[in-house]
């Protein structure tokens, strides 16, 4: 899967008419109408785009994750879509093609909270052609309640918290005041404080010195909805957890999809350095050579207009080419769906890595490219699960980030859908082993989460910043080993007794079977070294395969 910079403009998503005058002075009436609407969450939006990275880099566990930030936003830009079709002024309307946006472009489990938050509002402002401050207090704690439904076991400390106290502010401003710019910065206030106080409800967050990530992300989207009504200038907000972010580690996000762009551009004097760093800021995959007075440029990105204009400034284009990635997963999809003939019961996989592809692929499965940092949307997994070989079929997401994205499928689709709740490869990888396409949904659905349950799996990465978890201390660069995608076991600087410590807190004496997946950066010939050194400790049989994971040196299974 592909990776892109997200630009810096949400408003590129929408019309024109619905984007204009973002922030021409505070709002003259207290009734609001759905382009009022629109406008408050395209300013959020936009407000979320200055400051995602940062909100990426609040995580308990300092290693490449499932990104809140990315997450939130790519759900946003989502929701954009949904109401940049929706040509109508009926607020109702345009919360319902927004809620409708972001649920099919929710990714992680943040964007599906996010997602169904956004549904709540909606529910709140229905049959409603405009609004006002009570109105919005009223949508407000319904999407509190939509929020907490979202999730199986919500835990407080978090942006559940946080939409809580600030849906409890805007109904208690509401019982004095109908004015929305009112309610909405007691709201916004209340969201800023909750954050501060998220490391006092999950002693987690404060031992690791960050606020809750899912948290900031509603403030900051909440914070520009109330710029826009406030006339006030986009500037990059400011967060609550602003001192906990390590400026250092700041990285761009992998957002899939977008088009894939390449031209040809001729003319005298062309500085490629500078041209180089300009559009190296505006995608994703840049490749570019040069000859005399030509340079010929490969590009990933969400604009491709804004690129070709660019590029218009030093000379001519040719042989200009655009390619809608979105198209290209469809035929991705398509083209998996052709090999696997008709079945009793079909699998999806979520998977990263070229390694890991190949195994679900031959065992059966159709896959959706995904995992640690690069979460699928609920759209994607549709996809999938529509263009699968049958009418019963089996989900297996094998990252606990996906979970919530993979059961949102069940009422979007026409299909019987079953979610095995794989949370690693390697569950997935045995759940696949004990699947069946020809037995129906129960028996597959009961022999694999037996499957599941008997598999142990040690994901071995490095950390991205100096933290501290539970008494471990962790240090930037140092391999860090977790077991099952939740249990932090230890990190040293040395690899090999970060390994041996992991494989000993997981009982690996007990088992049978240990597997060594290494990743896209891991030496094979390393990597067959440490399986013999694990053969030697451990009475258990030792395989090695090329897993080609990302973020990742190794992930190892213990059944």
């Amino acid at each position: 899967m592909s990776k892109v910079a997200l630009t810096t403009d949400s408003t590129a998503h929408v019309p024109q008419r619905v984007a204009k005058n973002i922030a021409g002075g505070e709002m003259k009436t207290d009734v609001a109408d759905g382009k009022v609407f629109a406008r408050m969450f395209i300013s959020g939006t936009s407000c979320l785009e200055k400051v995602f990275p940062e909100i990426d880099s609040m995580n308990v566990f300092p290693v490449p994750d499932g990104d809140t930030g990315t997450n939130m936003l790519l759900t946003m830009r989502s929701a954009l879509e949904g109401v940049s079709k929706n040509h109508s002024r009926d607020a109702s309307l345009v919360a319902e093609s927004m809620a409708h946006g972001s649920l099919m472009g929710a990714r992680g489990n943040s964007g599906v909270i996010l997602s169904q938050f956004l549904r709540g509002l909606a529910e709140g402002l229905q049959g409603k052609s405009s609004f006002d401050g009570k109105d919005f207090a009223v949508a407000l704690d319904k999407a509190l309640d939509a929020a907490y439904a979202s999730t199986m076991n919500p835990v407080e400390g978090t942006i559940l918290t946080v939409a809580k106290d600030a849906a409890e502010a805007a109904k208690v401003t509401a019982q004095v005041d109908s004015k929305l710019v009112l309610i909405l910065e007691a709201a916004v206030k209340a969201a800023a404080d909750s954050v501060a106080q998220t490391p006092e409800l999950l002693p987690v967050l404060r031992e690791a010195g960050v606020v809750d990530a899912g948290g900031e992300g509603l403030y900051v989207l909440l914070d520009g909805a109330l710029c826009y009504l406030k006339g006030r200038k986009r500037v990059k907000p400011h967060l609550v957890g602003n001192n906990t972010v390590p400026k250092s580690i700041q990285r761009e996000p992998e957002l899939p999809y977008g088009y894939c762009t390449s031209f040809v551009l001729e003319g005298e004097k062309l500085d490629l350095p500078k041209i180089r760093k300009h559009l190296g800021k505006k995608g994703h995959s840049l490749v570019t050579s040069r000859n005399n007075t030509v340079i010929k440029v490969h590009l990933h990105t969400l604009n491709p207009g804004e690129i070709l204009k660019y590029a218009l400034k030093f000379g001519e284009l040719h042989e200009i080419k655009i390619d809608n990635m979105d198209d290209q997963y469809a035929e991705f999809i398509k083209k998996q769906r052709e090999r696997i003939p008709k079945v009793n019961t079909a699998l999806v996989a979520v998977v990263s890595g070229e390694g890991f592809f190949k195994i679900f692929s031959g065992l059966g499965a159709i896959v959706v490219p995904g995992g640690q940092t690069m979460n699928p949307s609920v759209k994607e997994i549709l996809q999938a699960v529509e263009a699968a070989p049958s009418d019963n079929v089996i989900i297996l997401p094998n990252n606990k980030n996906i979970v919530l994205s993979a059961s949102e499928v069940y009422p979007l689709s026409s299909k019987k859908v079953e979610m095995i709740p794989s949370t690693t490869i390697p569950q997935g990888i045995a759940a696949t082993l004990a699947f069946n396409s020809d037995a129906d949904l129960p028996q597959n659905t009961k022999f694999m989460n037996e499957a599941i349950r008997g598999v142990k799996s040690i994901k071995v990465t490095r950390a991205v910043r100096n933290s501290k978890f539970k008494g471990l201390k962790l240090k930037k660069g140092h391999p860090v080993a977790i077991l099952d995608g939740e249990k932090l076991l230890t990190s040293d600087k040395n690899l090999s007794n970060v390994i041996s410590t992991a494989l000993t807190e997981a009982k690996g004496e007990e088992a049978e079977v240990i597997t060594v997946y290494y990743g896209d950066n891991t030496d094979a010939f390393e990597a067959g070294r440490l399986a013999q050194e694990i053969e030697k400790k451990y009475r258990a049989s030792v395989e090695v395969t090329y897993g080609g994971q990302l973020h990742c040196d190794y992930i190892i299974s213990l059944e």
